[in-house]
């Protein structure tokens, strides 16, 4: 993706890195005792990393590449977007610290009528909360490419109850 695209457009996986090769790194995630999604990793760390938007942007690039090669071709009809922080909605507690979101329709509930011109399912990541318990570009990337994962498989249909169990949580 082109490291030039003003923030809130689309970032579409396209699972390869430059010369079709898969970026791998040690993701902290299920079992490893890394920080998980939402407001538990926030304790993670009490000085924010600072990253420039643009810098933010080329590592969610970097991070997307993460997502193992065979969930990114599964995914249908997905755009990703990144935003400042998550706005709690009516409803929402007003301390809602979110790190990613996912809008869609998963894949396990789509319906004949759902390619009709339906718009694509959106998944949100959220800088500053991500920021805010990184402490490296490094971390940032694997924060992000763990809240993809989380935010994909709700796309498949996996909810958050069966994600925590997975340690995804």
């Amino acid at each position: 993706m082109p490291a030039n695209l003003p923030p809130g457009l689309p970032i579409v996986p396209d699972g390869d890195a430059p010369g079709g090769q898969r970026i791998s790194s040690p993701l902290p995630g299920p079992g490893s005792g890394g920080p998980g999604i939402g407001a538990d990793a926030a304790a993670a760390s009490t000085v924010p990393f600072s990253m420039s938007p643009e810098d933010f942007e080329a590592a969610v690039s970097d991070a997307l590449l993460l997502i193992p090669d065979k969930a990114a071709r599964a995914m249908d009809n997905v755009a990703i977007f990144i935003e400042d922080d998550y706005t709690p909605q009516p409803g929402d507690e007003p301390d809602t610290v979110l790190l990613g979101l996912y809008e869609g329709v998963p894949l396990t509930e789509r319906d004949s009528w759902w390619d009709a011109g339906s718009l694509p399912d959106r998944i949100t990541i959220f800088r500053q909360p991500i920021l805010d318990i990184c402490g490296s570009r490094q971390e940032v990337i694997d924060e992000v490419a763990i809240t993809v994962i989380h935010e994909i498989a709700h796309h498949f249909g996996i909810g958050d109850d069966r994600l925590h169990e997975l340690g995804w949580g």
